[in-house]
């Protein structure tokens, strides 16, 4: 007879219940994180349609580079975009309108899941709108705000707060909290794992040849790339940061406090040197999430002992104020028992769904089990139906996993019907000497290199309708209203510089190629090769 080895109910449970326990406080979000974060998302989704709307025109309009038809050809079948049901500009900027006007909501916290849905739908789908101006900075954003549907994002300091009847819970802790804070661990991991693949990132070089790219660095980027011993440290310092990012969930009180102060003193140094949108300021937002109630109660001590706790009573009372805006603001409530209850359940199956496409696509994506049939076929449903939604997960290859280290400017060479050979890209005599000193400086915003980006893919793959044809045709139908002077061709062209651990700085030691992207013939002109002036062939 086999000795019981079974540890009695009363040894188990408690065990169990402690497990239970940590997990929950793993995943667990103070309500101050949560509210703080809602107030952040709200005032980025009105900054990011204040910066779009500065090139309407061109990026979001058919008079411009990204008709709606190519656009509906860039997403998926079936994908979902508000902006796809007109193509007036009229309708269009009434639309971007009503995107801002979501925002406010959701920093006021009224109806605060249902701003949060409209929100979400109102980004992917300006995603979808021009998805050759999107980076992983929108990816992030839209796959936060996502999970936060599922969170309850107005629980404290919000309209809402004020019109329920009952004390704001202290902390929330389940299934979504855990999603959303999984979704950054899983982001900063996956891209640590990645650039485990290339030496660069193991010998710290990476660092200081991504801050010599003068063609996406700025502000200070120019003084700190002087010291590349310092930058080799500290590119080491974040490759293993993202490495252990999984602490960031497995640790809880001051040490968690002390790793997130780590990533946001990582993601505020990109913010000063590297233009790459929002992306530092969306990841710094979404950190918020992980300072638990130690940080709030720290926080609150460190003010008292330096005699300035009045500014946070005075931030508090005005937070108070919102009980007056609520007075005014209809609750617009359902008073129904049988309401609620579908309203229960429609949250419950919704979070589950996601779940259990998450899960599926996981699992095919990183394990074996993706070699199965049904489970293949299943998540590849569930895969393109977050497609579909813009809410599917990307590789995270962010410098990953090897950095660009050549720095890049675009020449358009372009015959005008006079004669002349002229660089309209840039606006002047052709030549394919640098256009600046500071490459960035080509771009009128950020979001035009990441356009930039898909234009020389898009010529790359020879593909035969794309961002490379709309953005020269456009130059052809152009040129002439706004220059007196009709072009006959356009080249497009890309010039590398070579960067070494010696030319960081000295971007006139450089190696350079040049690469022909494409041909076009305004109107009926034939394509051909225009050929460089003198001086530069």
């Amino acid at each position: 007879m086999k000795p019981d080895v079974s540890l009695p109910a009363a040894a188990s449970s408690p065990t169990l219940e402690r497990i239970g326990r940590n997990a929950r406080d793993c995943v667990r979000i103070d309500t101050r994180s949560l509210a703080v974060f809602r107030v952040f998302f709200g005032l980025l989704l009105l900054a990011d349609v204040f910066l779009r709307s500065r090139n309407f025109s061109f990026y979001y309009t058919d008079d411009g580079v990204m008709p709606q038809s190519l656009a509906m050809e860039m997403t998926p079948d079936n994908a979902f975009s508000v902006f796809f049901l007109t193509s007036d500009p009229t309708l269009i900027a009434g639309l971007f309108v009503l995107q801002a006007l979501v925002a406010i909501p959701l920093i006021l916290g009224y109806k605060t899941r249902f701003a949060t849905i409209a929100a979400f739908l109102f980004v992917i789908s300006t995603d979808f709108h021009n998805p050759a101006v999107t980076s992983y900075a929108d990816v992030l954003y839209r796959l936060m705000l996502f999970w936060a549907i599922f969170l309850p994002l107005g629980e404290r300091w919000s309209i809402d707060a004020v019109h329920r009847d009952r004390a704001s819970r202290a902390s929330v802790s389940g299934v979504a909290s855990a999603l959303i804070l999984g979704q950054m661990v899983y982001m900063y991991f996956l891209n640590g794992y990645h650039k485990t693949q290339d030496e660069l990132w193991l010998t710290g070089e990476a660092a200081p040849k991504v801050l010599g790219l003068d063609d996406m660095t700025f502000l200070l980027a120019e003084y700190i790339r002087e010291f590349p011993t310092l930058l080799q440290l500290g590119g080491l310092a974040w490759f293993y940061m993202l490495l252990l990012s999984p602490l960031l969930i497995l640790l809880v009180g001051r040490p968690r406090m002390a790793l997130v102060g780590m990533f946001l003193i990582g993601h505020f140094s990109f913010a000063i040197t590297v233009r790459i949108g929002a992306f530092a300021f969306v990841a710094m937002a979404a950190l918020i999430l992980f300072l638990q109630a130690q940080f709030w109660d720290d926080g609150k001590r460190v003010l008292e002992r330096l005699g300035i706790d009045h500014l946070r009573v005075r931030l508090l009372d005005r937070l108070s104020r919102l009980e007056s805006v609520a007075a005014v603001v209809p609750r617009l409530e359902v008073d129904d028992e049988r309401y609620r209850t579908v309203k229960s359940s429609v949250y419950t199956v919704g979070l589950a769904l996601v779940v259990i496409a998450t899960i599926l696509v996981a699992l095919v994506t990183h394990t074996p089990v993706g070699n199965f049939g049904p489970a293949e076929t299943t998540a590849d449903h569930a895969d393109e139906t977050m497609g579909k939604l813009n809410v599917d997960q990307p590789p995270w290859t962010v410098f990953a996993p090897t950095p660009r280290t050549t720095d890049r400017y675009y020449v358009f060479p372009a015959e005008t019907a006079d004669g002349d050979r002229i660089d309209v890209y840039n606006e002047r005599p052709l030549t394919y000497d640098r256009p600046d000193e500071e490459l960035q400086l080509q771009y009128d915003t950020y979001r035009e290199r990441f356009y930039m980006n898909s234009v020389r893919r898009h010529a790359s793959d020879d593909r035969q309708n794309g961002a490379h044809i709309e953005l020269a045709e456009y130059y052809c139908t152009t040129w002439a209203e706004e220059h007196d002077v009709e072009l006959e061709r356009v080249n497009m062209y890309d010039v590398m510089e070579d960067i070494t651990m010696d030319s960081i700085t000295t971007p006139e030691d450089r190696d350079t190629s040049t690469r022909l992207l494409y041909r076009h013939g305004c109107g009926d002109t034939e394509p051909g090769e225009i050929q460089p002036p003198p001086d530069d062939e």
